[in-house]
């Protein structure tokens, strides 16, 4: 493993540091390409030159980096639908991360407090509109739009705290 983590490093470094803006995501993805490159070695067929087919694996790689930045970013949206939201992002071939993903988006929701997950819930998932959720909660529609900025404030800082925790 040394050897071939050796021989490619640099180039698939190269390859990804000209397709991935961040700097810490790219060094993740190249240590997930050399890692799947190796462990797909048996499959190699000799078609192509040894590193073209790398090359191949990390552009599957980066292709699923950007569809889970996409889906993050859609999340974070002025009009997210928390639990459509991964039905719609992704394609059927990609169930799992689905599956993940709504797993997270309810892990976040039960970290809110009660008036926030509701809140979110009434706009997203019920999809009522302002007036009908300030009707419902007896507030005014003006305190129904700072309390939910706040609500996606909340979910967002959540988000991106359960994701720099899982590193």
């Amino acid at each position: 493993m040394d050897a071939f983590y050796k021989k490619y490093r640099l180039g698939v470094q190269k390859f990804v540091a000209t397709r991935v803006d961040n700097v810490q995501d790219a060094e993740e993805l190249v240590n997930d390409i050399l890692l799947a490159a190796y462990n797909s070695q048996p499959y190699f067929d000799g078609r192509a030159a040894e590193f073209t087919w790398i090359c191949s694996i990390a552009k599957h790689k980066i292709i699923d980096y950007y569809r889970k930045k996409r889906i993050k970013t859609v999340l974070f949206s002025v009009n997210p639908v928390f639990e459509e939201i991964a039905d719609k992002a992704l394609g059927p071939e990609e169930e799992s991360l689905k599956e993940e993903l709504k797993e997270e988006i309810k892990g976040v929701m039960q970290d809110l407090g009660e008036g926030y997950r509701e809140l979110l819930r009434l706009k997203y998932i019920d999809r009522l509109s302002m007036k009908q959720i300030a009707l419902r909660l007896k507030l005014t529609v003006k305190a129904v739009e700072s309390k939910l900025m706040r609500a996606k404030k909340a979910f967002r800082s959540s988000w991106q705290y359960s994701n720099v925790a899982k590193k």
